[in-house]
């Protein structure tokens, strides 16, 4: 591949498209990554003029060496990216992945947390006391009552925070700043926390709202394991993580009569497609009310 092209689609990625580097750097991969299969297995040093068969004999490579199919199709998607932004510099004319289909996934159901195992998980450490058990009950609260991403929380900084307002500010994908309501339960953790906090012996990355004990920003396994933890006497889910958390809120909301459009905005998704994907455990919920008022369930 061309280095001028390689730098143009970077610098496209982060000032166009102003996606974070973790996911240009992963796109940049995946296309250097087939650039080496194709010189490998075709003999072509870059891969601006290749056809649909090169790409599918990696894909069969891929398939082969055990990679999942949703991997593949990620970083087909990276594939695409690159010939849609070579395509708009008409530095070719054809996309090679135009009439290109994805391969079939497996949907994984997404289980959320009941209402009975947050109240369990949250009462359990109702007088918690001290730095670090004060900031993991507000890390919780903040997932369950916000709906906020774990790369959010970690990057959410002293300044975001509005206790007057009750408000936090939020930059999410692509930059994207939205303004998110908190609880007056949850203003009342925070200001504990933020009292606690002011007592660490030492504060690295001071900016930042969320620190370790030694006074770094948080990690994301850091906390992928905090939750996993908090959560591991209250419910026997495989998976209990943080996005597991922004997806109970999602439900929780929309089985409490909250409309899809408020939801949306509260995720930060840019399309109501996104948010659909949280209907399904509402949608339980809906079947019960519906069979329980139906004149002709009465029958």
């Amino acid at each position: 591949m061309a280095t001028n092209n390689k730098d143009a689609f970077r610098d496209y990625l982060q000032f166009e498209k102003k996606y974070s580097p973790h996911t240009i750097n992963a796109y940049l991969n995946d296309i250097i990554y087939f650039e080496s299969f194709n010189k490998q297995y075709f003999e072509q040093e870059t891969i601006e003029q290749v056809n649909y068969s090169q790409i599918r004999s990696w894909i069969v490579s891929l398939v082969e060496d055990g990679v999942s199919n949703s991997t593949v199709n990620r970083k087909i998607a990276s594939l695409k990216a690159f010939y849609r932004f070579l395509l708009k510099i008409k530095q070719i004319q054809i996309n090679p992945l135009l009439k290109h289909k994805a391969l079939k996934t497996e949907k994984k159901l997404q289980i959320p947390f009941s209402e009975k195992e947050l109240t369990e998980a949250l009462s359990q450490n109702s007088h918690s006391e001290g730095f670090q058990e004060i900031r993991d009950k507000l890390i919780v609260e903040l997932f369950y009552t916000s709906g906020i991403r774990r790369t959010e929380l970690i990057h959410l900084k002293c300044s975001n925070v509005n206790i007057m307002s009750n408000t936090l500010k939020v930059l999410g994908k692509r930059n994207k700043e939205r303004i998110l309501p908190i609880l007056p339960i949850v203003v009342e953790q925070l200001s504990l926390y933020i009292k606690e906090r002011s007592f660490l012996e030492t504060i690295v990355d001071g900016d930042y709202l969320f620190l370790t004990k030694k006074g770094l920003k948080l990690s994301d396994s850091f906390v992928y394991r905090l939750i996993n933890s908090y959560f591991s006497t209250v419910s026997e889910k495989v998976k209990k993580s943080p996005h597991i958390l922004r997806h109970t809120f999602a439900t929780h909301l929309l089985n409490n009569g909250a409309d899809l459009n408020s939801v949306k905005e509260l995720l930060g998704h840019s399309s109501l497609a996104s948010t659909q994907i949280y209907t399904h455990s509402s949608l339980s919920e809906l079947k019960k009310v519906y069979q329980e008022a139906h004149p002709r369930n009465k029958k």
